[in-house]
């Protein structure tokens, strides 16, 4: 077996705190739209950006106090009747290549209606920014690898830094933000071997991923990269969903992984509790008292990326021993482009 650093997600995912700072500072910069100006905000993206689209509209709402939601583009594309109304709108499109054909004809389709402005975020400065009446452009966040890792978490970042400054809430919460990189390499190395121990471990057959508000978001994505670079059963679920039904499939051979929140954390750790009881391996995510505990005194808020580097590790130490490639996870592409839309 390769040692990991011949791998370029594990390079990528061990990189990425400096692809964070790059969005904080590039996101900071940007222009953004003015609030009154809409009625509502559309978050929009495929596979990856569309769940960081779920996350992101989550705490743009919060923030600002104003409706936002998350849509697939391929939704947005074929079905706009189901989201789009006569409101001005803000539609924030999200793409790691800008490329993504599905991404690319809704953006086109909203434009050529005049239904509203569009905010682009993606690693790369091609067909989609040309549609943008704002760019946010990361190139620090692009990859070699098809699963977005490094790409993933800097345009979280950066639709964080965005969500804040459109909430104005700059000082404090932009500021704070500016610790997450340090923090961020302090998880890596310090989680390294738990996540190791975790993904290596074949006698799991099953991961179950419970997050709640904005990290609902956050754990459908590392679901994803479980099953992208793992080939493993694997699902999301709000916490306190889980008890309805899912639960059933918790036995010993199932891992439950908890994005916990400061908030909420005295429900969100009795679901975990109980997935203990009945055989489940536990993982929990948060600030503290968490087996990977941030300790980044943060606002929680616009702490999120922080649940992503361990999680992602373990998908990739799961794929290796699994004798997998991780870098090319089976029948994908790094984009997905199609000539019959």
């Amino acid at each position: 077996m390769n040692e990991p650093t011949f791998y370029h997600t594990f390079n990528e995912i061990h990189s990425q705190p400096v692809a964070w700072q790059a969005a904080l500072e590039r996101a900071s910069d940007a222009p953004i739209a003015s609030l009154e100006k809409y009625a509502q905000t559309l978050f929009t993206g495929c596979g990856s950006t569309y769940y960081l689209s779920l996350a992101a509209a989550a705490l743009y709402q919060s923030l600002t106090h104003r409706p936002a939601r998350a849509i697939p583009g391929g939704e947005l594309l074929l079905n706009p009747q189901t989201t789009l109304t006569d409101q001005s709108t803000l539609l924030v499109a999200i793409s790691r290549s800008g490329a993504t054909t599905e991404t690319v004809k809704a953006v086109e389709r909203f434009k050529e209606a005049k239904q509203g402005d569009v905010v682009v975020i993606t690693n790369y400065d091609t067909g989609l920014t040309e549609l943008a009446d704002i760019a946010i452009v990361i190139p620090e966040g692009q990859e070699e690898s098809v699963a977005q890792t490094r790409s993933f978490a800097s345009m979280f970042v950066a639709a964080t830094t965005f969500s804040v400054r459109m909430a104005g809430a700059t000082n404090g919460l932009l500021s704070a933000m500016q610790g997450l990189p340090e923090v961020g390499e302090r998880l890596l190395q310090t989680y390294d071997g738990l996540a190791r121990e975790i993904g290596e471990n074949l006698d799991f057959d099953r991961f179950y991923f419970l997050g709640s508000g904005m990290r609902y978001g956050l754990a459908s994505e590392v679901n994803l990269k479980m099953k992208e670079m793992t080939l493993t059963h694997s699902e999301p679920f709000h916490f306190l969903e889980f008890r309805h039904g899912p639960m059933s499939m918790v036995n010993e051979k199932a891992v439950v992984v908890g994005l916990v929140s400061e908030k909420n954390f005295r429900h969100e750790q009795a679901v975990l509790d109980e997935m203990q009881a009945l055989g489940g391996s536990i993982l929990s995510l948060g600030e503290r008292q968490t087996d990977v505990a941030f300790h980044s005194h943060i606002p929680e808020s616009v702490r999120g990326v922080l649940y992503l580097p361990v999680l992602q590790l373990m998908a990739f130490y799961r794929s290796r021993v699994k004798g997998l490639n991780p870098d090319h996870p089976t029948n994908l592409t790094a984009v997905v482009q199609l000539d019959n839309l």
